[in-house]
C-alpha cells in the first residue's frame, strides 16, 4: 500500500481486490458526475426537487462499500473503523428510506435540508479513502476532496448552502473527482498492494 517498488508477487487475490477497489473509484466517479449533471439540468427553477433518482443514492453506497471493504491499509485498526463507519452510512441509508417512505432522496431535498447529515458517514468514507490515495501516492486532490465532501453536506444540512450553491459545490466535487479516478485507476496494481508483511491485523 502506498509503496511502488514491486516487493512481492501478486496473487490472483491481491489483484481482484485491487481491481474492486479501483472499480468502487471508477462507478463513485460515475455516480457523482452523474448526479451533478442532473441537479446542474434541474437548477434554474431553484428547485431541484426529484432530480436525483434513488437508483443512484444506491450505487454511490454501493460503490464507496467497494472501495471500503476492499481498501488496502497497512494499520489494521483504521481499517476495522473505516468499515463501522460505512456500517453507520448504511443505517443512515435505511433511516432516509424510512423518512422519504420509500424515496430515500426526497427528505436530502427538503427544507430545511437538516436529514442531509445522514448522508455525512458516507461522506466521511468516501474522503478516507481519497485522503489515503494523497497520503500515499501525492495525490493532492485526494485531501481537498477529503475536506470538501463533508463540509458541504454539513453546510447544506444546516441551510448555509442553498441549493443552487449546493449543485455548484457538488460540480466542483465531480469535476475534482474525476482528475483524482484518473491518476488512480491507471497506476500499477501492485502499487495498491505494496509490503504484504507491513500489514497489520
Amino acid at each position: 500500500m502506498g509503496e511502488k517498488n514491486y516487493i512481492q508477487p501478486l496473487t490472483k487475490l491481491d489483484k481482484i481486490t485491487v481491481v474492486l477497489y479501483r472499480s468502487g473509484i471508477f462507478l463513485t466517479a460515475i455516480a457523482i458526475c452523474l448526479s451533478a449533471f442532473l441537479a446542474f439540468k434541474n437548477v434554474p427553477g431553484a428547485n431541484i426537487h426529484n432530480y436525483y433518482p434513488g437508483i443512484m443514492l444506491l450505487l454511490l453506497y454501493f460503490s464507496v462499500g467497494l472501495s471500503v471493504f476492499f481498501i488496502h491499509l497497512y494499520v489494521g485498526k483504521f481499517y476495522r473503523l473505516l468499515k463501522k463507519v460505512y456500517y453507520v452510512a448504511v443505517i443512515c441509508l435505511v433511516l432516509l428510506f424510512i423518512a422519504g417512505k420509500g424515496d430515500p432522496v426526497t427528505p436530502l431535498l427538503s427544507i430545511p435540508p437538516y436529514r442531509a447529515l445522514l448522508i455525512l458517514p458516507l461522506s466521511l468514507c468516501l474522503g478516507f479513502v481519497t485522503a489515503k490515495e494523497a497520503f500515499c501516492f501525492k495525490l493532492f486532490e485526494g485531501y481537498m476532496l477529503a475536506l470538501i465532501m463533508p463540509a458541504s453536506v454539513f453546510l447544506y444540512s444546516i441551510g448555509a448552502l442553498n441549493q443552487k450553491a449546493a449543485v455548484s459545490g457538488l460540480l466542483l466535487i465531480a469535476a475534482m473527482f474525476v482528475f483524482f479516478t484518473l491518476r488512480k485507476v491507471f497506476m500499477p496494481l501492485h502499487y495498491d498492494i505494496g509490503d504484504k508483511s507491513a500489514y497489520q491485523p
